[in-house]
């Protein structure tokens, strides 16, 4: 799509959004800017944004991206849960990070699954972009446990998943969705810089 025509149908967009839709992606904003800040207050915001992105998502067949705002649901009361108490006599928990064996073993995971996850779609249903969805939503599943457990290089894995995501938006038309995904990846790069900074903080 031209740049103008880009433009104009971003205008089309707000035109036609939903006070749902423009309620989730305010908070989808505000999740990212509270984890960058290890604030609770995240999952809050997280948990209310999910529940709406998941009808939104079922209604224009993106079936996996559905799904996952099931887990998404579920992460939120996770990572709200161990913030606050996932590492033992500590007020809270603290960032850690993975080796690169954990990180082969994690990337393996996703495309293994993504690709059979994918042919499936492909085959017995209608959804879009099936091989794509499938990687979001499982790259996705793995990632949000990462923030749930303050893993550091989840921000990295972020990266390569919202950009990815951009796309799909594009693709099924969710250009206010995918304008979101463009601010999330400016919020992760700060968000990664900051949490590399404690984690050599409190490391040290």
């Amino acid at each position: 799509m031209s740049e103008p025509g880009l433009g104009a149908a971003l205008l089309e967009a707000v035109r036609a959004m939903s006070a749902w839709e423009a309620v989730a992606v305010l908070l989808g904003v505000a999740y990212l800017l509270l984890a960058l800040r290890e604030s609770l207050w995240c999952w809050y915001a997280a948990f209310v944004s999910t529940a709406i992105f998941l009808v939104l998502f079922w209604r224009v067949g993106l079936l996996m991206e559905s799904a996952l705002q099931v887990y998404y649901l579920v992460m939120a009361v996770y990572g709200w849960w161990q913030w606050q108490h996932g590492s033992a006599g500590e007020a809270e928990l603290a960032i850690s990070r993975w080796d690169s064996r954990h990180h082969l073993v994690a990337l393996a995971a996703v495309l293994l699954v993504s690709a059979a996850s994918g042919a499936l779609l492909h085959r017995y249903t209608g959804a879009a972009l099936p091989y794509l969805d499938s990687f979001t939503t499982w790259g996705s599943i793995l990632t949000t446990w990462m923030v749930a457990r303050k893993i550091l290089e989840n921000w990295l894995y972020w990266l390569v998943i919202d950009s990815v995501s951009i796309y799909l938006y594009l693709d099924r038309a969710l250009y206010l969705t995918a304008l979101l995904f463009a601010v999330y990846l400016v919020i992760v790069l700060f968000g990664y810089r900051k949490w590399l900074l404690h984690y050599q903080t409190t490391s040290g």
